[in-house]
């Protein structure tokens, strides 16, 4: 079987030197591109920082189940947009391949795994958890903005039986969301916490789907604390 091919990413480098990584996810539909011209808009400058290197990948196009088949830049399949049904887990298993070698990318980089972070909007938030907390545990945390696991996740599976230290989540979520109830975040947050993750939940009232400056700003602050500027090491 043929290697997956490699994401197309947007990057936006490190100002200075760069000893960590950051991996924001789009949402369904969208592009790495797209996400980043988003974000700049929201702050009027692009995402960045001293020494943290973003990467805005883009997920290959596929036929997606919720719009009848139709090609669209999705992450994984769904069977339909709801936190009752099956997972499509062999769609996600797949980009998690995909995804891990982006990570694998920057570890060659010289970048550790405890300074990559990984997050997204919307799908890219889910796909963040799976990837996260079911196959790279020992990352430095988790965002998902908008973003929810069906109920009987494969996620919640896999960390009924784990053991290990697990990265902290941050999530956010607007009440007024339409598309993805803020119900669906809400019960995730609590599934992992449950299941020993250590997840903060920031309500926005009356966002809809989408993102906020407050909350930009917010994610940014945790950004920095997950993944502080590193002393210079000395080479004496």
């Amino acid at each position: 079987m043929a290697a997956p091919a490699a994401l197309k990413r947007s990057v936006v480098s490190p100002t200075g030197r760069h000893t960590a990584s950051l991996i924001f996810l789009h949402g369904s539909g969208d592009t790495g591109q797209g996400a980043r011209a988003w974000i700049k808009q929201i702050l009027n400058q692009d995402m960045a920082f001293q020494h943290i290197k973003v990467i805005y990948p883009t997920a290959p196009a596929r036929p997606y189940t919720p719009m009848k088949g139709a090609f669209s830049n999705v992450w994984f399949d769904r069977y339909k947009i709801c936190n009752d049904c099956p997972e499509h887990i062999e769609s996600i298993d797949s980009m998690c391949q995909g995804l891990t070698d982006l990570i694998n990318d920057e570890v060659k980089n010289g970048i550790a795994k405890n300074r990559i972070l990984v997050g997204g909007f919307s799908m890219g938030g889910g796909m963040a958890m799976h990837l996260a907390y079911r196959f790279h545990q020992d990352l430095a945390g988790v965002f998902a903005l908008s973003s929810f696991l069906n109920k009987d996740s494969a996620v919640y599976q896999a960390l009924k039986r784990n053991e290990n230290a697990l990265p902290e989540l941050f999530q956010c979520h607007g009440t007024a969301d339409d598309l993805v109830l803020y119900s669906w975040g809400e019960e995730t947050n609590k599934m992992l916490k449950s299941l020993g993750v250590s997840a903060s939940l920031h309500t926005f009232p009356n966002l809809y789907h989408e993102m906020n400056r407050i909350e930009i700003e917010k994610l940014k602050s945790w950004i920095v604390k997950k993944l502080p500027v590193e002393a210079p090491k000395t080479n004496e």
